[in-house]
């Protein structure tokens, strides 16, 4: 349910002046804290704090303005939240972005590159803030192709290095990323996913990187690609990705999506651990050994021990061609094919190390529920709340969530998903990404899937009204709403009238010209709420058809595909 709350903001805010549209919110956010039943002198320090380097009398209007807002839901509205229980305890919040720069930082990150690029952004400006006191190199470099390339330079040099981006820039990484696999050099790589393709939508969500973080580079060779699922998971895995790149000498790839890399939460201190292990795998620090030193010896587990320049009596060429054992090109004037097959297989071998020790998925709720909900990566949380909601309405729900995209628990996931019922995979994006490698991996189909691809993030509730429609076998209407409705003529008329005009009556009509039904959008000034015209948009296909002046004949309207 939605409780409206009108607020005269004009009629608040008439005796202080001519404010700024955006100092709204504030009065706004008054009358919240009053219907959350919070007081509003904690968020008056708040206010303090964040306007503080605008000065004084900024953070005095602000607060006369919360003040305002407070003021009046008190006197016109009861709370709708009661019963807080707050304790002393001091919680860090943070981002998903600043925790995997903490995590960074925590396991010995002595090195990042990036270019910016939203939604990965603010890790670059953490680092950049921080370098000094972390004792971290950070480079804003000309483009993503250099960010990769002095990432791995770093690695390859023997310091735990770091980079990131979104969707676009790792499609330049994608051959360098190939080279620290060909290199066995370990590097962190995080790709924060927004929507797509090409510069897509840099402020919206989405999770439709899967598949080209996946199909990174050319060849087979190894690499791990983690997903975490909340803020403190963020911290944890990027502490576990840097153990897991220098142990197995490869790269690792964080991904990440927008609503958890920007969103901000409140963690459990525990969560942040100042000594964490931290495992750099098999170094030579003198080679005294038999023979000439073998960057890329042959080995029953396929980790060949890793030299750092300068060690004495290690020389060997890294080379980005397929190499022997001392590192010397196998494929020059002439080949050799034996050689070439047991380096692949001297690589790859460690891909089933890697998988040995990264936990399986496991089952959450009850063996025999009705329902099993899938997810990877950001959409933990959401879907466990869709599962209580579910189960409040009667319907008995499991989830199975996965993490670790690559090497995959296959054999573990298809033994769990043999024994469910009924399974629906819920992504944040168009095609279904997860469930086709979900499909790839074990060979098992889901029996439905729940898909959103608009930008913003899954809710709770959404996905279990969608569960409930494919219980009942109810069809899925891809319609415009009313509500979508209004929301296309705000864009439409804030980019055509900006400022000066809003939508007002909506009403469905049936029967017209444009060989599907239309919403009629009445449309009027922002100040008198005065009828200006009418704006048409198709139900199905969501085209805007035309606008149309009010008290003009039809022929009159532009845009009109009549």
């Amino acid at each position: 349910d939605v409780l409206t709350v009108p607020i005269p903001v004009k009629q608040l805010t008439q005796s202080l002046g001519k404010l700024e549209a955006v100092m709204q919110n504030t009065v706004a956010l008054g009358a919240l804290l009053f219907l959350l039943d919070l007081e509003a002198a904690v968020t008056s320090q708040v206010l303090e704090e964040t306007f503080r380097h605008k000065g004084q009398a900024v953070i005095d209007l602000n607060v006369r303005l919360l003040q305002a807002g407070y003021g009046y839901a008190r006197e016109h509205a009861v709370p709708v939240a009661t019963g807080w229980s707050f304790s002393r305890v001091r919680r860090p919040f943070l981002t998903g972005n600043e925790a995997m720069a903490l995590g960074a930082v925590t396991a010995g990150c002595k090195f990042y590159s990036a270019y910016p690029m939203t939604p990965a952004s603010s890790i670059l400006h953490w680092m950049v803030s921080h370098a000094e006191r972390a004792g971290v190199v950070v480079k804003q470099c000309e483009d993503e192709l250099a960010v990769m390339n002095m990432a791995v330079g770093a690695g390859y040099a023997g310091v735990r290095a770091m980079c990131g981006t979104s969707g676009g820039g790792f499609a330049l990484m994608t051959e360098a990323i190939g080279m620290a696999g060909m290199l066995e050099v370990p590097v962190v790589v995080i790709e924060v996913q927004r929507g797509g393709p090409s510069t897509g939508i840099p402020t919206k969500t989405e999770q439709a990187d899967l598949n080209q973080v996946w199909g990174a580079s050319q060849g087979d060779y190894p690499r791990a690609i983690i997903a975490p699922a909340d803020v403190e998971d963020c911290f944890a895995s990027t502490v576990e990705a840097f153990n897991l790149a220098e142990k197995y000498q490869m790269p690792v790839t964080i991904i990440s999506d927008l609503l958890l890399s920007e969103h901000p939460e409140t963690v459990s201190p525990e969560s942040l651990k100042v000594n964490v292990p931290i495992e750099r795998g098999e170094l030579v620090t003198s080679w005294n050994g038999n023979g000439k030193y073998k960057r890329y010896a042959f080995t029953p587990s396929g980790i060949s021990p890793r030299a750092l320049p300068g060690t004495e009596g290690t020389i060997y060429v890294a080379a980005t061609d397929d190499h022997d054992e001392e590192g010397i090109l196998i494929s020059d004037m002439f080949t050799s094919p034996p050689v070439r097959r047991k380096i692949q297989e001297k690589r790859m071998k460690k891909m089933a190390l890697v998988l040995k020790e990264l936990p399986a998925p496991a089952l959450e709720g009850p063996a025999d529920a009705d329902v099993t909900l899938i997810g990877w990566g950001s959409t933990r949380g959401v879907i466990r709340e869709a599962a209580e909601e579910l189960e409040r309405r009667g319907v008995r729900v499991n989830r199975l969530h996965f993490k670790y995209m690559h090497p995959f628990h296959g054999r573990e996931a298809a033994e769990i998903l043999a024994r469910c019922r009924k399974t629906i995979c819920v992504e944040v994006n168009y095609s279904g990404q997860f469930a086709r490698h979900l499909r790839a991996e074990t060979g098992y189909s889901v029996s439905d899937t729940i898909l959103k691809y608009d930008g913003e993030p899954l809710e709770p509730l959404q996905i279990a009204g969608e569960v409930l429609a494919i219980l009942e076998s109810r069809p899925r209407s891809l319609d415009v709403t009313e509500a979508d409705s209004r929301e296309m003529a705000y864009h439409y008329l804030r980019t055509h009238f900006p400022e000066t005009v809003r939508p007002a009556a909506i009403r469905r009509v049936e029967a017209n010209g444009y060989g599907e039904p239309v919403w009629v959008v009445d449309v009027v000034t922002r100040e008198a709420g005065t009828k200006t015209g009418e704006l048409t948009i198709g139900v199905e296909t969501g085209a805007t058809y035309g606008w149309q002046p009010a008290n003009a004949p039809k022929e009159a309207s532009y845009g009109n595909r009549d």
